[in-house]
């Protein structure tokens, strides 16, 4: 039994032997993702890992260009960095500098997290990371502190699974910089 129009006959349109296919309009990429769409693979993929060291990670966000908008290349970069492999995020990790300091911070200040980072390094065998987007300069000692006081309670796999989170958030930071700072 083959399968037709639940319309009836005398409701059909005439389409004299042709299919109507609506006309389908594809929007232009977003000027700010222009250079980065155009980009050759190699210099894709060199900005991306100022972002998130790990050439898994750049590669597949590199790869799977153009992207029609900000926000599909950032649902790409979680994506991404959701399925790095443990070893993938050992890399990152061991790319990753500490937080600044505001300057202004007192010498006891820098003692401490120094200590901190020192006992967090210690326990898990990598830098603390933490992403401090959107925080006010004056609260990030405070943050960090307490970030890294709290995480040093966590059990090596809650800690891999925490440090994976704040390097996506990182790297997705670090990108919308890069491609609104023209580096892409």
């Amino acid at each position: 039994m083959t399968r037709g129009s639940t319309l009836p006959a005398h409701r059909l349109p005439h389409l004299s032997g042709r299919l109507a296919i609506p006309a389908q309009t594809r929007t232009s990429p977003v000027p700010l993702l222009h250079g980065f769409n155009t980009a050759s693979a190699d210099e894709a993929r060199r900005v991306l890992l100022t972002c998130l060291h790990s050439p898994r990670w750049a590669r597949r966000l590199a790869d799977h260009r153009p992207y029609p908008t900000v926000d599909s290349l950032l649902a790409a970069s979680d994506e991404a960095a959701y399925d790095l492999t443990p070893e993938d995020l050992a890399e990152a990790l061991a790319a990753e500098t500490l937080p600044a300091l505001p300057d202004d911070a007192y010498e006891a200040a820098h003692m401490a997290l120094s200590a901190a980072h020192s006992a967090y390094e210690a326990r898990f065998g990598h830098l603390f990371v933490i992403c401090l987007d959107g925080l006010p300069p004056s609260e990030a000692l405070d943050h960090v502190l307490e970030g890294i006081r709290s995480r040093l309670a966590n059990d090596p796999e809650e800690e891999r699974v925490v440090a994976a989170d704040e390097l996506r958030r990182l790297a997705k930071g670090r990108l919308v910089g890069a491609v609104r700072g023209a580096g892409l």
